[in-house]
């Protein structure tokens, strides 16, 4: 889906962003502040914060806005919608590039109605392809809608791939820090508290992706998330250790040639060639000085210690519903995990469990996987309170 030519950018690309008030949405205002001459901030979608909205709107004028769960008694800005089908509206408007930077299952309606709408969508959200990968790229052919990718590590693939066969990848390598857990002996896993989970020692994310890469479960998602972006087969995906967070993917041709994409952890570079379509601007993050640099290291990933990529990949290669399952109770259990509810050891356990009690369906419908998800969900919040048997 991301393979394509790279579109020559008009004097100002109209820029709709989902998830306008978390990290990568402030990450993307700050890209589209820098240049004004190149971006214009049409259309912004906020989950809670309305204050947030509220200064964005008024800083980029922006024309239409909305909050998908504001609470009762917030005062939304002038002409701000309410609710997902507002969202939805907006996500949908004439733009030439509608970002996707909302967190989890709640992106998948509003990137489906971008998508139906034709647009250039760049995604920072994993879940809706691990979730939908089929049934967003079903509609995407069918609108003639192109997925850009804004992961760090898709980014890196997508620029490693440009202008090359397909036939011609041989695998690709998607690079994980291994989080803050790579040397913690397996014995402290039980009692691994929430704040040291959160703290990622090269990126500066949200809760929900950091407690992720503490697990490594975002690495297993984004093995489902490259099979739909680069319509490649499971087997040629796969995930290396490199702790430097330096060296973002790399690609393997079959002539045995690497090509790699590198540079500093700054999510603005792969946020501004999205949204400019893979033009290249200048100076949007600081360069990296390989002379004398930091050292390249990479490991294989343990199973024992990190059992969300195996579980991930398996969930992915059955298909169907299980990688909505997958995420669906991946999602519900970190919840829990930073409410104080499970254990740190104890969040894939409940998640392999979730996955292997889902039903086989060849096709799933937007109906089906909505089903699945809440159906996750609910089987993971049983368990709340209940304890969990620890494999």
């Amino acid at each position: 889906m991301t393979n394509g030519p790279v579109i020559q950018m008009p004097q100002r690309r109209r820029v709709v962003l989902l998830g306008a008030t978390g990290s990568i949405g402030r990450q993307a205002c700050d890209v589209i502040a820098r240049f004004p001459q190149h971006f214009q901030l049409v259309g912004a979608v906020a989950g809670t914060d309305v204050e947030a909205l509220r200064d964005v709107v008024e800083r980029f004028h922006v024309e239409r806005s909305a909050v998908v769960n504001p609470s009762d008694a917030a005062v939304l800005p002038s002409g701000c919608g309410r609710g997902l089908e507002a969202a939805c509206e907006i996500a949908a408007m004439d733009a030439d590039v509608v970002c996707v930077a909302i967190t989890g299952a709640a992106a998948l309606r509003p990137t489906l109605s971008a998508v139906d709408a034709g647009s250039v969508v760049a995604t920072a959200t994993k879940e809706v392809l691990v979730m939908a990968g089929e049934l967003v790229r079903q509609r995407a052919q069918a609108s003639g809608a192109r997925i850009i990718p804004i992961d760090s590590e898709h980014s890196a693939l997508w620029q490693c791939l440009r202008g090359e066969e397909m036939s011609s990848v041989r695998r690709v390598v998607l690079t994980a820090s291994g989080g803050p857990f790579l040397t913690l002996p397996l014995t402290e896993f039980a009692g691994i508290t929430t704040a040291q989970a959160l703290a990622h020692p090269t990126w500066n994310m949200g809760k929900k992706i950091t407690i992720d890469s503490a697990t490594m479960m975002n690495k297993g998602l984004e093995i489902i998330e490259a099979h739909f972006l680069f319509d490649i087969d499971y087997p040629r995906i796969e995930v290396a250790i490199h702790p430097k967070s330096i060296v973002h993917s790399y690609v393997e041709f079959c002539d045995g040639a690497i090509v790699a994409q590198l540079g500093v952890p700054d999510m603005r570079v792969p946020i501004a060639l999205a949204l400019a379509g893979g033009e290249r601007l200048a100076d949007v993050g600081p360069p990296l000085e390989l002379r004398g640099g930091p050292d390249l290291q990479f490991m294989a990933v343990d199973g024992q210690r990190f059992p969300a990529v195996g579980l991930a990949r398996s969930a992915g290669e059955r298909g169907g519903l299980h990688p909505a399952v997958l995420n669906a109770a991946n999602e519900v259990a970190v919840e829990s995990f930073l409410a104080g509810a499970f254990r740190f050891d104890e969040l894939i356990p409940i998640v392999a469990e979730a996955v292997e009690q889902t039903p086989a369906t060849q096709r799933a419908s937007l109906d089906d996987i909505l089903a699945a998800d809440a159906w996750a969900r609910q089987l993971v919040r049983a368990h709340v309170g209940h304890g969990v048997a620890t494999a």
